[in-house]
C-alpha cells in the first residue's frame, strides 16, 4: 500500500503538478507571443499583396499605352485585366487624371484605400476585417506609381482573392506558430524542469518523507552546492530540519524525564512521609543539638512533602503562581544558608549581608527555592575548585532596595562559569558543569523569577568569582516589568 505522501504526490503528478503548469503556462506564452507577432505579420502580408497589385497594374497600363491609339478589343482588354488582377486602373499626372483601362462591366467602389507614405493607418484592423469578410466587394486602392509613370495610380479590384490568399498565408503562419510553440515550449519545459522543478519536487518529496519519521536523521536534506535562491532553501530547509530534530528529541527526553519525576515524586513522598513520622519523635529527645536542629527538619521536609504533592497535582513542568507576600528577607537568606551548614561546620563561609528588616514583596517557598538553587550553585563551583591559592571560598548573599522592587545577589568565590554555558546557562538540561549534574537548578530559579515578573542574570562572573543578581519587582508593578 502507498503511503498518504506518495498517494499526495500521485494525485498532484495526475493533474496539477508543478511540471504540467510549466508546460501550459510555457505554450501558452508562446502562442500569445505568436499572435502578437501575427497582426503586423497579416497586416504587411496585406499591404504587399495590394501593392503587388498595383506593381502589375502599372504595368498593364504601360502596355496600354504603348498599344497602337491605345485600341484594344475586349478579350485583349479582358486579359490585360485579369493578369493584373484589377477591374480598372487610372493614372495621374500632374493635374491631369486619366482612366487608362477598365472593364466592361460597371463597378461600385465600396472602400477606397489610400497606401501612400503617411496616408494608411490602423493597418493591423484593417487586415484582420478583410481576413474575416465574406463578400466579394470592389476596393479602389491608390499608391505612388512604383516605376514613376505618373503621380498617381488608382486601381478598382475585387477583395474576395486577397481574402482568400490572406487565409492561406494565415493557415500557414498558424501551422508554424504551432511547431515552433511546441519546439519552443519544449526546450523552456526541458530547461525549467532541469532548473527548477527537479529541485522544487525534490524539497517537497524530502518535505513529505521528512514528516512521516521526522526523529530519523536519515531523513534531513542533503542541500546541494547550488548558489541560487532553490540553494538558499535547502540549507535553510536543512537547518530547519535539524533544529526540529533537535527539538523532538529533547521533548522526548523531557516526557521522560517528567514520566520518571512522577513516578519518583510519588514514591519518595511516601518515603519522606515516613521520614517525617520520625522526626516528629525526635522533638522529645532532650539533646540541645537535636533540639536545635529538629524543627529545620522537620520543616524542610514538611516542604519537601509539599512540594511533591503538588508536582503529582500539577504536572512535571508546572508551577503554581507565586502566592505573593511581604516577608522579611534576612531571615529567609539565614534559613538557606543555615541549611547548608547544618553542624557548623563547613570549609564554606556562608555570609548573610542582607540587611535586617528588609522586606519583599514574594512567594516565600517559591523566592526559597530560587535562593537555594543559586547558593548550591556557588557551593558546586567552589567545591570544583582545585586552586589552593585562590580568594578563600565564601558565599554571600545580599540585597538592596531599587524604588519598590528589590535586588538580591548571590555571590561566590569560586572559579567562574565556563564560557561553553555561559550562553545556555538558564536552558535545561544545558549547564550542568559538574559531572553527574542535570542543569536543571538555573532553569528553575528562571522560570520562578519570571514567574513573578522579574529578572535573573549574571552580574560578573570570572576567576575571581561569580554573581548573579535577582530583580524581584513590587507585586503591583511585575505586570509592567
Amino acid at each position: 500500500m502507498t503511503s498518504a505522501p506518495e498517494q499526495q504526490t500521485n494525485a498532484i503528478s495526475r493533474f496539477g503538478s508543478l511540471s504540467a503548469k510549466v508546460l501550459w503556462l510555457t505554450i501558452l506564452f508562446v502562442m500569445l507571443g505568436e499572435v502578437l507577432i501575427f497582426l503586423p505579420s497579416i497586416a504587411n502580408f496585406r499591404i504587399q499583396w495590394l501593392k503587388t497589385r498595383i506593381t502589375q497594374a502599372e504595368i498593364a497600363a504601360l502596355a496600354v499605352e504603348a498599344a497602337r491609339d491605345q485600341q484594344l478589343d475586349d478579350t485583349l482588354r479582358s486579359e490585360i485585366l485579369k493578369g493584373a488582377g484589377v477591374v480598372a486602373i487610372s493614372l495621374k499626372r500632374g493635374d491631369t487624371r486619366q482612366l487608362v483601362i477598365r472593364n466592361t462591366e460597371d463597378v461600385m467602389v465600396a472602400e477606397t484605400f489610400d497606401l501612400r507614405p503617411g496616408m494608411y493607418y490602423n493597418t493591423a484592423f484593417t487586415a484582420i476585417k478583410a481576413l474575416f469578410s465574406t463578400g466579394d466587394r470592389v476596393i479602389g486602392v491608390i499608391d505612388k506609381p512604383p516605376n514613376m509613370t505618373g503621380d498617381m495610380i488608382e486601381v478598382a479590384l475585387h477583395e474576395q482573392p486577397m481574402t482568400i490568399a490572406m487565409r492561406d498565408y494565415g493557415y500557414r503562419i498558424l501551422a508554424l506558430s504551432v511547431i515552433l510553440s511546441l519546439i519552443v515550449a519544449g526546450f523552456i519545459y526541458a530547461a525549467l524542469n532541469r532548473v527548477l522543478v527537479r529541485p522544487m519536487q525534490k524539497l517537497s518529496a524530502n518535505m513529505l518523507h521528512f514528516g512521516e519519521k521526522p526523529e530519523d536523521a536519515t531523513r534531513i536534506i542533503t542541500p546541494s552546492h547550488r548558489n541560487d535562491e532553490l540553494g538558499m532553501a535547502e540549507r535553510e530547509l536543512h537547518d530547519m530540519q535539524t533544529e526540529l530534530q533537535s527539538l523532538l528529541h529533547q521533548k522526548n527526553r523531557l516526557a521522560a524525564v517528567g514520566l520518571a519525576v512522577s513516578k519518583v515524586s510519588h514514591d519518595l513522598r511516601n518515603m519522606l512521609t515516613s521520614a517525617q513520622i520520625i522526626s516528629d519523635s525526635l522533638a522529645s529527645v532532650e539533646d540541645p543539638r537535636v533540639q536545635r536542629f529538629a524543627p529545620r527538619l522537620i520543616l524542610s521536609l514538611d516542604r519537601a512533602i509539599n512540594f511533591l504533592n503538588q508536582t503529582l497535582k500539577f504536572g512535571q513542568a508546572r508551577e503554581l503562581p507565586p502566592q505573593r507576600a511581604r516577608h522579611d528577607l534576612h531571615l529567609m537568606a539565614r534559613e538557606v544558608l543555615d541549611n547548608f551548614t547544618p553542624l557548623g561546620e563547613s570549609r564554606i563561609a556562608f555570609h548573610n549581608g542582607v540587611p535586617k528588616d528588609f522586606h519583599v514583596d514574594a512567594d516565600r517557598e517559591q523566592l526559597l527555592r530560587i535562593l537555594t538553587n543559586l547558593v548550591k550553585n556557588g557551593v558546586q563551583a567552589l567545591e570544583a575548585r582545585t586552586d589552593d591559592e585562590a580568594l578563600p571560598p565564601r558565599v554571600k548573599i545580599e540585597a538592596e532596595r531599587d524604588g519598590h522592587a528589590a535586588r538580591i545577589r548571590v555571590c561566590d568565590t569560586g572559579p567562574g562559569i565556563p564560557e561553553t554555558i555561559r550562553d545556555s546557562l538558564f536552558q535545561a538540561f544545558q549547564s550542568a558543569a559538574k559531572p553527574g549534574g542535570t542543569g536543571l537548578g538555573l532553569a528553575i530559579a528562571s522560570e520562578l523569577v519570571e514567574a513573578h515578573g522579574g529578572t535573573i542574570e549574571v552580574k560578573e562572573t570570572g576567576p575571581s568569582g561569580t554573581t548573579f543578581e535577582v530583580f524581584i519587582p513590587a507585586q503591583n508593578q511585575s505586570s509592567k516589568v
